[in-house]
């Protein structure tokens, strides 16, 4: 009688851009692929600043992963937290189980990065998951309620401060979306004196956006100043406490809302082996890849130092969708006893939204400025979008929002509570302790 050999298992560890595609472009690979993350749904990332300042709701860029799966046939996911991985017997741990592998991808992206700053765990608002997101945007609209009951104008004031730490992408976004928030609530809080809110910018360097070209950057600084956020350049902080800021320089900026967009790092489960890493605990790959020590384990997007051209790659997520491709091509490869080869990354530009209709571009060789990159950047996330309904729920919400200046999405509730508060990350991301709402997770 001729026996049947079980088909190679194929884990894949995160299910963020990377991770997704990665077990999508596997399902046909004759492997069995296994999909693991501790959430059943994929979080769109870039829109979370969108959920935290009352545009667009959670659950529209929350994108279930058993549908997502759905057609593809041997492959399954695990709705679990990895643990630990063992690559010597090829093993992935987790809450309740191990798991054999004969391929492993590596996919659990980021955390934010605290940087050491004290109070800044326990007082900042990071912006990594829906958690988090909903989270902020309860924090915020509370803030305008306890304004309109509060008669000093200078604890006012302080109600009606927002910090937002690091000049990236996300900085830059939740700065402009704060200013178009203030305009959508003036009706609301007829009462409130609105020059007294402020939104501060905070930048360690002396540059915006500091991965685009700097003519956007100072660009992106003079669009934010016009809509009257302060942006202030070569500024650290050294402590966040529950109403205060504290900065290097020695002064201290009374605010109650610290949102920390100052840079992340990679989230890797616990190993029983040393990795080779470089900055923000990233792991060294290989040009195909694959982990410098480890033929059939693969990392990938923010949690891969990937290199190309000799500069590294920048851990947007147009990157991780292509590695997932480029993974799931290798392993095919390998299961047929070919050799895999180098992942070459296609840049189809660069785009990020500033507000006020405005936003910034670099695609090929041509800087862009003004509406049309900012209509770009709406287009291009709408288009990358998992989900048909996701993608009319988030269209309505901008259509109303950027035609009437209205905010649609402004009910203060509480978050379901998570079963355990130490795997709080959507995608990776580290435990936080919210100190700041009445809304608890």
């Amino acid at each position: 009688m001729q026996t049947v050999s079980n088909p190679p298992r194929v884990v894949v560890a995160g299910a963020g851009f990377g991770g997704m595609q990665a077990a999508q472009s596997l399902a046909q690979s004759g492997a069995e692929v296994l999909l693991i993350d501790r959430h059943n749904y994929n979080t769109f990332v870039p829109l979370l600043y969108q959920v935290a300042a009352a545009q667009i709701a959670p659950e529209s860029i929350a994108y279930p992963l058993r549908t997502v799966l759905r057609r593809a046939p041997r492959t399954r996911f695990l709705m679990a937290t990895v643990q630990s991985i063992d690559f010597a017997h090829q093993v992935v741990e987790t809450d309740d189980q191990v798991i054999p592998y004969d391929y492993l991808v590596l996919a659990t992206g980021s955390q934010t990065q605290f940087l050491g700053v004290p109070g800044a765990v326990e007082h900042a608002f990071p912006l990594r998951t829906l958690a988090q997101a909903t989270a902020l945007r309860n924090h915020i609209l509370q803030q305008f309620e306890q304004a309109t009951r509060e008669r000093d104008p200078q604890r006012r004031q302080q109600l009606l401060t927002f910090v937002i730490v690091g000049g990236g992408p996300t900085g830059v976004e939740m700065a402009g979306t704060l200013v178009e928030l203030k305009r959508a609530v003036r009706r609301d809080y007829p009462g409130l004196s609105w020059q007294e809110m402020q939104i501060i910018l905070v930048q360690s360097g002396d540059n915006l956006l500091v991965n685009l070209p700097d003519r956007l950057g100072r660009y992106t600084t003079r669009k934010l100043r016009q809509l009257g956020v302060k942006v202030h350049f070569k500024t650290r902080v050294s402590r966040v406490t529950e109403q205060t800021v504290e900065f290097q320089d020695g002064s201290v900026l009374p605010a109650e809302t610290v949102v920390w967009a100052a840079g992340l790092e990679a989230a890797m489960p616990a190993a029983t082996a040393s990795l080779a890493t470089a900055r923000k605990g990233k792991l060294w790959v290989r040009p195909t890849l694959q982990l410098i020590d480890y033929d059939t384990v693969y990392a990938i997007g923010d949690l891969a130092q990937a290199e190309q051209n000799g500069k590294p790659l920048t851990g947007v997520a147009p990157e991780a969708l292509q590695q997932g491709v480029a993974v799931a091509c290798n392993i095919r490869r390998q299961l047929r006893g070919k050799a895999p080869t180098a992942f070459s990354y296609l840049n189809k530009g660069r785009l990020a939204i500033i507000g006020g209709y405005a936003g910034v571009g670099k695609v090929g060789p041509v800087l862009l400025t003004g509406f049309l990159p900012w209509l770009m950047w709406l287009s291009v996330h709408l288009v990358y979008l998992p989900g048909v309904w996701n993608r009319l729920a988030v269209l309505l919400n901008w259509l109303h929002g950027y035609s009437r200046g209205d905010r649609a999405i402004r009910v203060i509730l509480p978050a379901p509570g998570i079963a355990n508060p130490m795997s709080a990350g959507a995608q990776g991301d580290r435990p936080w302790l919210l100190t700041k709402s009445t809304s608890h997770f």
